[in-house]
């Protein structure tokens, strides 16, 4: 989504391309924080949540907990204002255990310890 927001700023499709992430009944953003946002990445982010809020579904995956996103935004208000958004009638899943995409990971914490 970030990738193609960025390359619309640099014709006049930004408006129809934010449109396609904001118009959906459900938007999934997976790994969020899982890299810094950089150049207009935190506006366009920004600007999606903004546009959804009390709109549309938002489903966001991170390995960062909610108090960690403030910074990714590289702005507190816009921080702020994000993270009020996204919080506001939300429901925060917080998940802790092994990997499942690791199966190997998996199997050795279910092998019996000997010692």
């Amino acid at each position: 989504m970030l990738a193609q927001l960025r390359m619309a700023r640099a014709d006049p499709t930004y408006d129809r391309r934010l449109l396609r992430f904001t118009a959906p009944d459900l938007l999934s953003i997976d790994d969020l924080g899982l890299r810094p946002l950089q150049h207009d990445e935190p506006l366009d982010l920004y600007e999606a949540i903004r546009q959804r809020y009390e709109r549309g579904a938002l489903i966001i995956t991170s390995n960062r907990a909610v108090e960690e996103w403030g910074p990714l935004f590289k702005d507190d208000l816009l921080a702020s204002a994000a993270v009020d958004r996204l919080l506001h009638h939300s429901h925060v899943l917080v998940m802790d255990g092994e990997t499942y995409r690791n199966p190997r990971a998996r199997r050795r914490a279910q092998e019996p310890t000997t010692h």
